[in-house]
């Protein structure tokens, strides 16, 4: 039995059937969810969760910028948060309450406002707060562990959990989130700065991302993690990969460690030229690149 014949719970949100998720990630490229859920709440979530068949999958979906959505589609539910999680609000001089929902830019700019340095960084990630939670999530020298006090999730069964640093188990570029869980909020620690020099900072670590980065790709942002010791763009590059393409999939030439859909390249095409750079970069180096970009779904 597929999950399109389960009756699934009532909602006061949006499921949709067969929703098409290449509109809804960085590389418009990829298959459909068997559903997509777009809850009004955290009660609805919870709720709907909660009475779903415990052998459904489900995945929670940000910005989709770290994300390969392989060409056979995602089965189960995706659960993307909407609006209602995606607020951010100054709790006190030094710390914010951001929902999973909400957008690294507007964490940084909420945090400029209310005089809270720290969070900066996040302005340069290119996804929202529960993918930062999930994945511990950084740059320019700076980690969510860093700043993170403690996140509020939806486990699969519906329960509700607060989550300390601690209980995240954080390394680099990981964390011990349960599986299925989706974090809801997160609650972010800085230190009182002037707005002004929040945002110089800011302004930074922008002009330094439009210096490198091919942000106006369509692109997965970073696509390995940097090996102990090693970045990984200059392993790539040293292989002799810049530029590489399979199909319309490009290692871009700008920054070797980013992956571009130049028009219609498949999700197939995308991993498939990232498989070929970590055969060469081992050929050459003998270093074994790890994916950072996460890769759901079923191959057509």
């Amino acid at each position: 039995m597929t999950t399109a014949e389960i009756t699934l719970p009532s909602v006061r949100g949006r499921l949709t059937r067969d929703a098409p998720l290449a509109p809804l990630v960085w590389f418009k490229a990829g298959g459909a969810a068997e559903w997509l859920f777009e809850p009004a709440d955290e009660d609805d979530l919870a709720a709907f969760l909660a009475a779903l068949d415990p052998a459904v999958p489900v995945m929670a979906l940000g910005l989709g910028s770290n994300l390969i959505v392989r060409d056979g589609g995602v089965p189960g539910v995706v659960v993307r948060l909407g609006k209602a999680f995606a607020k951010v609000a100054a709790r006190d001089a030094t710390t914010l309450r951001c929902g999973g929902g909400a957008s690294g830019i507007l964490v940084s700019s909420t945090a400029r406002d209310a005089g809270i340095g720290g969070v900066e960084f996040l302005r340069s990630i290119p996804g929202t707060v529960g993918g930062f939670v999930r994945m511990n999530g950084g740059a320019y020298g700076r980690e969510v562990k860093d700043v993170l006090v403690d996140a509020d999730v939806v486990l699969r069964s519906g329960a509700r959990r607060t989550l300390t640093l601690a209980d995240l188990g954080y390394t680099y570029r990981h964390s011990a989130l349960p599986a299925g869980a989706i974090v809801v909020a997160a609650t972010f620690r800085g230190h009182p700065a002037e707005p002004a020099a929040v945002q110089a900072e800011m302004d930074r670590i922008a002009a330094a991302r439009e210096a490198s980065q091919p942000l106006r790709a369509k692109t997965g942002g970073s696509t390995f993690k940097n090996p102990d010791g090693h970045r990984a763009w200059a392993l790539v590059d040293a292989a002799g990969c810049r530029g590489l393409r399979r199909g319309d999939a490009q290692v871009s030439e700008k920054h070797t460690n980013f992956l571009l859909n130049l028009g219609t390249a498949t999700s197939a095409d995308i991993e498939a030229l990232g498989e070929a750079v970590r055969d060469k970069v081992k050929a050459h180096s003998g270093v074994t690149l790890e994916w950072e970009i996460q890769r759901v779904g079923v191959r057509a």
